[in-house]
């Protein structure tokens, strides 16, 4: 108990520290709530006295008085009241919009790693779902919670100073609500932990259900994935249901507790009024002090697990903050330009740091040469350019790119001067131009423009409605593979790199698409350094230098006429099945 309660404390009090930028808000809303708990509680007090001194004594003059006082007390409570919600509102609107920024900014510097063994589904749970239950914990949470603790506290006394005979009346309920209120904040608190894990376990669903959805209907699972939604859906019903269970019980309860000390307020406050020891006015006050008085006890369960709910949520987007799986980006050397040699020395790779999947591979491209690397399968050849880009750090030997260590070049001026082109083609929902440029202001259309003419893509791009203005749907899916093929294509070179990865860029596109890219690849592969993945070997055959890979080692390497020759080599092997494959 006391670990969740120092648990609770300490994300708390890193909720509270991203209230820092807004703290003048902060103390604002503090001292709003301050000023609410007299002003809100004391219009029972002014009924009182305005039967006691002014109705019973015929004082009319004073009577109007006080009830302009009165509305006045109201408006200004009004006033507050609003100031209260808006600022505390805004404070957790302010907090989050940092946070999603901060979250969204990690999120895309966290290695691949985390993106293979995290559900998107997940991820988009922490960023939206989670930080905005974090916005409750000062708009309805501690802020509120602050709020109705001084309310009570203010009720209390002004309820003392009217009667204390009536109050200690009150008081007598009090501790069954308290019990009740503990009791529903235990078992909601569990009911709503469930909830918040089984939306997030029915958002990774529906994402990779979307995202699979041809998947699905190529091998008419429909019915076996409905089946398993309708299981999840099951699950997060049944646990919104279990909450509003105990909000059933709940309210009965308190309506039942409250109804007891009302009974007990008449029949103690009418005796009082037969001896006198009760004012009338008192009477009539205290029923509406009751209900200011039991009010918040009863609000603070519902609050106390919103701010529950909060903490847990924070806590959940704190680890995703916490996650030190980043590339670290510890080079300073920034170059405008390379050369373009690159060279990898012994490197080994293991994606979960023990079993290799790249064992002591040695090569070197010179500048302005093409590399092909071919090879079966996970044989390792699309793990070489995802190291080779610092998607991953190697775990033994070094890769250097004009004789320097790739880490000792910062990350961002390394990939600045790596393009590549992948078989998975992956657009964003937005123009042509936004696609290639990734909204890049320092790409000009007419550059755009250029690099399509380079490699045929342009007379394409021009046939669509709107031209390089035509909108893309979500991952490309109004275009057909050649298309989408070609536009990245453009992507990786409207940059200009020095070293261009085509990672099986050719393997999905039609007879003439690849023949229009591969006239391109000619063109462009003489000015800058290239490494060329392909299962065709037919498009590697001119190629400087060839290495094949077998189960993540180099086995083979040279020029295609020297390879060919070695009857039992592994290329050989490759190139007849392959041939015979067409035939």
């Amino acid at each position: 108990m006391q670990e969740k309660l120092d648990f609770d404390i300490v994300i708390l009090g890193r909720v509270l520290k991203l209230a820092s930028p807004h703290k003048r808000i902060l103390i604002a809303v503090v001292l709003i709530a301050i000023l609410i708990a007299p002003v809100a509680n004391i219009q029972p007090y002014l009924i009182s006295s305005m039967v006691d001194d002014y109705i019973f004594k015929n004082d009319l003059e004073g009577l109007k008085f006080m009830a302009i006082l009165y509305f006045a007390i109201i408006l200004v409570n009004v006033v507050l009241q609003y100031a209260f919600i808006y600022l505390a509102a805004l404070v957790g609107q302010s907090v989050i919009k940092d946070l999603r920024t901060r979250t969204f900014d990690h999120i895309t510097n966290l290695k691949l790693k985390f993106f293979d063994s995290t559900p998107i589904g997940k991820i988009t749970t922490r960023t939206i779902n989670d930080i905005e239950a974090i916005n409750n914990i000062f708009a309805q949470g501690v802020l509120t919670m602050i709020a109705d603790i001084l309310g009570i506290f203010a009720v209390l006394g002004i309820m003392f100073y009217t009667s204390w005979r009536l109050t200690l009346i009150c008081l007598f309920t009090v501790p069954f609500m308290i019990i009740a209120t503990y009791i529903f904040k235990e078992k909601v608190k569990k009911a709503f932990l469930r909830v918040r894990n089984e939306i997030s376990t029915m958002n990774a669903f529906i994402q990779e259900q979307i995202t699979g959805m041809q998947v699905v209907q190529i091998f008419n699972a429909e019915k076996q994935e409905m089946e398993k939604f309708k299981k999840i859906n099951r699950r997060y019903t049944q646990a919104n249901l279990d909450s509003i269970e105990y909000y059933a019980v709940f309210y009965p309860v308190v309506e039942f507790i409250s109804a007891i000390a009302m009974a007990l307020l008449v029949w103690w406050g009418s005796k009082g009024i037969w001896n006198e020891t009760i004012s009338v006015g008192a009477f009539v006050s205290f029923p509406i002090f009751l209900n200011l008085l039991f009010r918040p006890i009863r609000m603070l369960a519902d609050k106390f697990n919103t701010l529950q709910m909060g903490l847990v949520a924070a806590d959940r987007v704190f680890k995703v903050l916490d996650n030190n799986t980043i590339i670290p980006d510890y080079g300073d050397i920034e170059r405008s330009s390379l050369k373009g040699l690159v060279e990898f020395d012994n490197v080994s790779f293991a994606y979960d740091g023990r079993n290799n999947v790249l064992h002591n591979i040695n090569f070197r491209i010179e500048p302005g040469q093409t590399l092909a690397i071919v090879g079966s399968t996970g044989s390792g050849k699309t793990t070489l350019i995802n190291i080779l880009n610092r998607f991953y750090d190697i775990n033994h030997g070094s890769i250097r790119v004009d004789d320097l260590d790739i880490k000792k070049y910062k990350l961002e001026n390394l990939r600045n001067h790596i393009a590549i082109v992948l078989q998975d083609v992956f657009l964003f929902n937005g123009t042509v131009l936004e696609n290639i440029t990734l909204r890049d202001k320092l790409i000009s259309r007419e550059k755009v423009i250029e690099a399509s003419k380079k490699i045929g893509a342009h007379r394409y791009i021009v046939d669509l409605p709107g031209g390089y203005d035509f909108m893309i749907t979500e991952r490309g899916s109004n275009l057909s593979m050649g298309q989408r093929q070609l536009i990245s294509f453009v992507r990786a070179l409207v940059f200009n790199p020095e070293i261009l990865i085509l990672d099986e860029a050719t393997s999905s596109i039609d007879s003439e698409t690849e023949a229009i890219i591969q006239e391109a690849i000619e063109r462009l592969i003489a000015d800058r350094t290239s490494i060329i993945i392909a299962h065709r070997l037919s498009t590697v055959r001119h190629a400087d230098n060839i290495i094949v890979l077998d189960k993540g080692r180099l086995v083979e390497q040279g020029h295609h006429s020297d390879l060919i020759k070695n009857k039992d080599g592994k290329y050989r092997m490759l190139y007849e099945r392959q041939f015979a494959e067409v035939v």
